[in-house]
């Protein structure tokens, strides 16, 4: 058996020349590809839809109702009767009478209450007689946004029956009417959300879920396109209309990629606007500024994911550990997006995730203009935060430079060597 081992990078190099393959014939071959791909084919296509038509239906009800919350009556009184009234007419809260303590902590552990409401022994009488009873209220602070609206309205809802039992206690103790609202409330407040005025939790919620969506979406397609270069066989060529075109990884490597941006970026595009015109179009979101500069910050976020990509698919080379790298990269995006969560608050090492995020600085716009109404310059002064993504570029080039020909070689060597060991020996 004769051991040969071609040099990949001088594979064809007279007739692939890279300034000789034609641009079109580049970008008909990822089309080709593309067809040819049902995974591929099916992220651009209708996965997206069934993932935003889904996300919207979760969120569909717009304000959590009738949570579950577990009630401990150990004063058993026509006041705490009362209260359990006051807890059942709120339509966030549905009480659930539990006999002890021990039940109800353990209901909440299991996630079947999310909160526990204990009417302490002798609450009314100590009421009556000047003491001040402490009703003892727990919540699951693991749900962010449910224990943060059941804490707000169990505390609404027996405040309102407390007040009631106060103002009764002045009007038998010789207080005049008109002076029992003044006691008990001498100053009133009123709070209201300056953007959300309804509590809505689809305009809160849904547009940045989505947009993290879209953007774990849109590393997949370009991770899937490159790491298909891995597997071509580099001793055949892809013929086309006006060119041959060498499936050699470093021949022609950059028009490859540019033209998958070109092939890729309009289908993504057309992902991240039918996300804004069916949210704050047809569903009718409050929005104070144009889409359209939304979707100047959407194409700069798209490139800055692709860049983070193409980093991790140079550094690697690897079909996995690209997609499961990425996947890890991108999965926890809408925990930094910093809607559920102050990022301020964050340790350190999260803050700097966050930056790499390119979701991170999309968001930052995209609150901008639907809440404040943010004009273009303004947002175009925002999206100078993607800096740091354009020193990836020197970065990338460089590293494609030293470790593409490294994985190429190692595959022309394995190639050669699986096509001589096909071959009978002589004499048989």
């Amino acid at each position: 058996m004769t051991e040969r081992t071609p040099d990949a990078n001088t594979v064809d190099n007279s007739k692939q020349s890279p300034s000789r393959i034609s641009f079109i014939a580049l970008v008909r071959r990822e089309l080709r590809a593309l067809w040819h791909d049902p995974w591929q084919l099916a992220l651009v296509s209708y996965i997206p839809l069934l993932g935003i038509f889904c996300l919207w239906w979760l969120f569909s009800a717009g304000l959590p109702r009738q949570l579950p919350v577990a009630i401990v009556d150990q004063d058993h009184s026509q006041l705490s009767r009362m209260l359990t009234r006051q807890l059942k007419a709120n339509p966030v809260t549905e009480p659930q009478n539990f006999t002890d303590l021990t039940a109800a902590v353990t209901a909440m552990k299991q996630a079947k209450v999310y909160a526990i409401v204990v009417f302490p022994y002798d609450m009314k009488k100590d009421l009556l007689t000047g003491h001040k009873p402490t009703i003892d209220v727990r919540y699951n602070s693991q749900f962010l946004l449910v224990g943060k609206l059941l804490s707000s309205q169990i505390q609404l809802s027996l405040g309102e029956g407390l007040l009631h039992v106060a103002g009764l206690k002045q009007l038998a103790s010789g207080t005049p009417k008109s002076q029992v609202a003044v006691n008990l409330s001498p100053v009133k407040s009123q709070t209201t959300a300056l953007f959300n005025r309804n509590n809505n939790y689809i305009g809160f919620l849904v547009p940045p879920v989505l947009v993290a969506l879209w953007q774990l979406l849109s590393m997949l397609v370009m991770a899937n396109s490159l790491n298909r270069e891995l597997h071509l066989n580099p001793m055949n060529i892809d013929s086309d209309t006006y060119h041959d075109v060498s499936n050699v990884l470093t021949v022609a490597f950059w028009p490859k990629v540019l033209a998958k941006m070109v092939l890729f970026t309009p289908i993504l595009m057309l992902q991240g606007g039918f996300i804004l015109v069916w949210l704050y179009l047809y569903l009718g979101l409050p929005v104070a500024g144009s889409l359209a500069s939304l979707l100047l910050a959407q194409s700069v976020m798209l490139l800055a994911v692709w860049s983070l990509v193409l980093l991790v698919f140079v550094v690697m080379r690897d079909s996995a550990r690209v997609i499961s790298f990425c996947t890890a990269l991108f999965a926890p995006a809408f925990a930094f997006m910093g809607i559920t969560f102050p990022t301020h608050e964050m340790p350190q090492l999260a803050q700097w995730w966050r930056l790499i995020m390119p979701s991170s600085h999309y968001i930052e716009s995209h609150v901008s203009v639907v809440s404040y109404g943010a004009a273009l310059p303004s947002v175009v002064s925002q999206l100078c935060s993607y800096w740091g993504f354009l020193c990836l570029l020197p970065v990338i080039y460089f590293l494609s430079r030293k470790l593409l020909p490294i994985t190429v070689n190692a595959t022309s060597a394995v190639t050669a060597y699986d096509s001589d060991a096909t071959q009978p020996a002589k004499g048989q």
